[in-house]
């Protein structure tokens, strides 16, 4: 039943004091609300004065670390970089948009292929083979009928 408490209605003890200073810091308005009430009534215990100091003190390197800023010439190089991989990011994906409409139209032409193959029957053709003296009009060889010009 007590794990279905509110943490704020909740008795902090040590080991959670000493985690959540570890995560928030000394500075209790930066802790969770939830946290702050029974946090502060823990920081008025001696246990927790010495946890508090310990935070402090972390606090208190942790604010005087400073980092320089990157040179102008890593900073370009990094640009560069990323910009170099979103390019050939966008050609990667055009030359693979490119083989997937090739296998799709490569896909179609074998199914043509097998529909006309296996659907068409095999019939004899009734077109006679056109001989050097055929023309579209009839037969215009010497036994033709040409009297009828």
């Amino acid at each position: 039943m007590a794990e279905n408490r509110k943490s704020g209605d909740r008795q902090m003890d040590a080991r959670r004091f000493a985690a959540l200073a570890g995560a928030y810091g000394s500075a209790l308005h930066r802790w969770p609300r939830a946290e702050q009430a029974a946090a502060m009534l823990f920081a008025e215990s001696e246990e927790g004065r010495a946890i508090l100091e310990r935070a402090g003190r972390l606090d208190a390197i942790l604010d005087r670390h400073r980092t320089e800023a990157p040179s102008h010439w890593l900073h370009a190089a990094i640009v560069a970089k990323a910009a170099t991989e979103v390019r050939q990011g966008r050609h990667r994906r055009f030359w693979w948009l490119g083989f997937g409409l090739a296998g799709v139209g490569l896909a179609g032409a074998v199914a043509g292929l097998a529909l006309v193959t296996v659907v068409a029957p095999d019939a004899p053709s009734d077109h006679y083979a056109m001989d050097a003296n055929a023309t579209s009009f009839g037969d215009a060889g010497p036994d033709a009928d040409t009297e009828d010009l």
